[in-house]
């Protein structure tokens, strides 16, 4: 009884895993939406999309989640993290039971931006929660689980396409995806709310002491436990900074004091280079194209070659599949490989393969129904998605929170993320449109921010790799305070010796 009781999860892993289900319902929307808008019974019932109509169907989900993750941390703060969340699952149910139903295209594009709306509030409060309520040394892990399990949600998003194109030639073989992810996301809201505690330090902060001393029971931490919980608690900033990027938020500030600390202090004099880096990655993270491929998969694969639909499925199912089985020894490795490295390495392989591509596109080289070009270029979207997944998926967001000072770590990461959903949009809306005018255009595009986010992290990225939260900020303030007194002429020269002075600082420190 014993053994069969010590292999249960503690409940706050529990909990942690089904809040995480909010990533699944990302997924499930990225890799169901690239399929249906290219499914022949939509295009029989909508009729055809002209390259423009595709992309904004695609990305109009895109915009009412970043307005709405904008202000979803003071949502959180005002209501708690379980009923933003709860009321999140809701939205999204009730956007995507539209889109189901959905008699025309503009009854879509409603259903879609509705859905985001809901997106935007749970995917912003989730992370938060599960860091609240996890125990410090496995708030990493734990955190993680959202990540994982959005390309799960990928994965199964494209084999329900696959298997509703394959079996159905009525409307059901589109509204069926839309569906089911109605149907997930009301479990996920009525689960959330039934039977999830609130986050006990967030009912500690709303001077709910009683409340927040249940809910630590409910979640399976002991007095004990939560004393050497909360004393890990003042050194975990310092000697987990992953923690950070994976949340802007501190668990021990609330949500709504965070922005007004340092919103203006983000374009400081001492700050600004760490903001404007951060922000940098984070767009050129989208502009790698990697949302292109997801969303528009089955699009490039006919591109290529794959004429049928089912082909083309199939094979974004497939590259999806791959995709998620390789995050699992990328998140797990994330720490033995430098960020910069990473980032380095990362981009010249994302940056080589959409080259080639383009080549093989602007060459002529492919052909739908012969040759072994188009093989090429379909294990390149492979490679490209495969290598995305290992480098850029995994340090990026996290670089651009951690180089960030404490006092302008919440908005500066908030701000990063907003650009990255801006580009995602920009990429999700114009990426049909440049297919249609040009095969090898948008690959050129894609290759050469590559290439350039290659070009100023080589300058300006220094590692952070095995480096506290302290030491980071302190190389950083240095360099800053170096260029000053350099004067004028080496005001422009960016922080490629970054690294070097990491080191100086900690054997100094030591």
């Amino acid at each position: 009884m014993k053994a069969s009781a010590m292999r249960l999860p503690a409940p706050y892993v529990l909990c942690s895993i089904l809040i995480s289900v909010g990533g699944l319902l990302f997924g499930l929307d990225t890799g169901c939406i690239g399929p249906i808008t290219t499914m022949p019974t939509f295009l029989d019932y909508f009729g055809p999309l002209s390259s423009t109509t595709h992309g904004i169907l695609v990305s109009s989900i895109l915009i009412p989640a970043s307005l709405t993750s904008f202000f979803a941390g003071n949502v959180a703060e005002y209501m708690g993290r379980i009923i933003t969340c709860s009321a999140g699952g809701l939205i999204f149910s009730a956007g995507t039971a539209l889109e189901a139903g959905a008699q025309n295209l503009a009854m879509l594009f409603v259903g879609r931006c509705i859905t985001g709306v809901g997106e935007g509030l749970f995917l912003s409060t989730l992370v938060v929660y599960v860091c609240e309520i996890a125990l410090a040394k496995q708030r990493g892990v734990l955190a993680s689980v959202q990540q994982l399990l959005v390309t799960m949600g990928i994965a199964v998003g494209y084999f329900i396409c696959y298997g509703t194109v394959r079996s159905s030639s009525s409307s059901f073989s589109w509204r069926f995806p839309f569906a089911l992810q109605s149907f997930v996301a009301f479990s996920y809201a009525v689960s959330a709310f039934l039977f999830l505690p609130e986050s006990p330090r967030w009912l500690k902060s709303k001077g709910r002491m009683e409340a927040s001393h249940d809910a630590w029971g409910k979640l399976g931490i002991a007095d004990a436990g939560r004393e050497k919980n909360e004393q890990e608690d003042q050194t975990l900033a310092v000697q987990e900074p992953e923690i950070l990027a994976l949340t802007p938020i501190r668990s021990r500030h609330s949500v709504h004091d965070a922005p007004q600390i340092s919103w203006l202090a983000v374009f400081a004099k001492d700050t600004r280079r760490r903001t404007f880096l951060g922000c940098f990655l984070m767009g050129m993270q989208q502009l790698s194209g990697i949302d292109g491929v997801l969303y528009y998969a089955p699009l490039l694969f006919e591109q290529a070659g794959l004429s049928s639909s089912t082909s083309s499925f199939l094979a974004s199912g497939v590259s999806a599949l791959l995709m998620f089985l390789i995050t699992i020894p990328a998140f797990i490795l994330a720490d033995k490989w430098g960020r910069r490295t990473s980032t380095l390495v990362g981009g010249i392989l994302l940056s080589t393969t959409m080259f080639i591509i383009g080549a093989l596109y602007a060459s002529n080289s492919v052909h739908g129904t012969r040759g072994a070009a188009r093989w090429i270029v379909i294990v390149l979207i492979y490679i490209f998605a495969l290598t995305y997944c290992t480098t850029w998926a995994v340090g990026i967001k996290i670089y651009a929170s951690e180089i960030q000072p404490p006092k302008t770590r919440a908005p500066a990461t908030s701000l990063a993320q907003s650009c990255n959903w801006v580009v995602n949009f920009v990429v999700a809306f114009t990426t049909p449109v440049f297919l249609q005018h040009s095969s090898s255009g948008i690959y050129f595009m894609f290759g050469a921010a590559s290439l350039l986010t290659v070009v100023v992290c080589a300058i300006s990225m220094p590692e952070t790799k095995g480096k506290t939260l302290e030491e980071i900020d302190r190389a950083f303030e240095q360099k800053s305070n170096g260029d000053d007194r350099q004067g004028a002429a080496e005001s422009g020269e960016i922080e490629g010796g970054g690294a070097q002075v990491v080191e100086e600082v900690a054997v100094r420190k030591s």
